[in-house]
Order: structure tokens, then sequence, then C-alpha cells
């Protein structure tokens, strides 16, 4: 498979994602303001996690510039990826339908751990695939993601996330949403990087 092969089906099923996760929106039964105004948690999460899907979609983008091959291993790695941004919809649904609730919560926020351990994934295969092909010499993508704090960082966020979700469903959705704004502006190890020629 080629890499443009693997993020054409990528981008194919994040859209279809996102157009499951909007199926969920449903019109009030009535139509005054006050049954719109209660659809608002619903529309909220629906937001954060279209932003969530926007950020990775960005993200996997600039990622497969950094990509020359693609073997099982990482078609695989991009597959679990994929599985767990398809998960989404219905943790989203879930917690848009009991908000501030901690199971929905942290179910939510599991899915996000999930697939940000899945992007971490698929990182680390693309670079292990780099470094045999090369024989162990180089890897641009290692060069260009050095040792990842800011995912690390992020994984630690979502735990922390999980757990407090227990007790106050609120300050999770906070910490969700920090995560969020840490990677609202793609990777610009990645993004700046990558078209240069490599030393």
């Amino acid at each position: 498979m080629t890499k443009n092969r693997l993020e054409a089906f990528s981008d194919g099923v994040i859209a279809i994602i996102i157009t499951i996760m909007v199926l969920e929106l449903r019109p009030p039964h009535g139509s005054s303001w006050h049954e719109l105004g209660a659809l608002t948690p619903k529309f909220a999460a629906y937001v954060l996690s279209y932003i969530y899907l926007g950020i990775y979609w960005n993200n996997h983008h600039h990622l497969m510039h950094a990509v020359e091959r693609i073997d099982g291993a990482i078609m695989w790695a991009n597959l679990y990826l994929l599985f767990w941004l398809s998960v989404v919809p219905f943790t989203t649904a879930w917690m848009g339908e009991f908000p501030g609730t901690p199971e929905p919560a942290m179910l939510y926020g599991f899915s996000l751990l999930m697939a940000a351990v899945g992007y971490t994934i698929l990182v680390r295969t693309i670079i292990a695939e780099q470094l045999q092909h090369s024989g162990g010499k180089h890897s641009k993508l290692r060069d260009l993601v050095g040792a990842d704090k800011k995912g690390l960082v992020s994984l630690a966020i979502y735990v922390f996330g999980v757990v407090i979700a227990s007790v106050n469903a609120w300050i999770a959705y906070a910490l969700f949403a920090t995560v969020a704004m840490i990677w609202l502006i793609p990777d610009r190890r990645i993004s700046r990087n990558v078209d240069k020629p490599y030393r």
C-alpha cells in the first residue's frame, strides 16, 4: 500500500466518523428557545469531539509527509488509531446525554486516551520502519519529533482526567479541553521541517 492510499483511507474514515457524530444531534421536540437550550450539553460535547477529530486529521496529514514507505506494521498501527477514533461518536453521545456524571466522562476520557496511545504507537511504528530501512542509522520522523514531550504530557493529562472524572466530571472536561488547546495548532515540529532536505 502506498502512503497516499493509507492517507486517503484514513481521511475517509475520519469523515465518516464526523458524519456519524453529527447525526446524533437531534432537533428539540419543541419550538422554544428553552427546549433548544436543553441541547447545549450535547452540542458542547459535539464541538469538543469535532475539534479533536480535526486535530487528528490535521496532524495525521502532516505525519504522512514524513513517511516514505508503508509496511504491514504501520497499516495495523493506523487501523488501531482509527478504531479508537471511531469510538468517539458513542462516547460523545453518552457524555452529552448525561453531562456532569462520572461514568460517561470517564469513558469519554478513556477513548481519548486510547486514541492518543494509538497515535503514539503509529509514530513509533513509523520510526521503527525508518530505522530498519536505514540499517538503524537514521529516522526522519524521530529527528522531527525528538523526545515527544508534548505527546507524553498529553497522555499524562488524559490519565489524570479519567481518574478525576470519578470525582468531578467538569474538571475532567476542562482537562480534556486543555489537551485539545495544546494540539489545536498542528505539530510544528513536523509541519515546519518536513520539507527541508534531510541531512
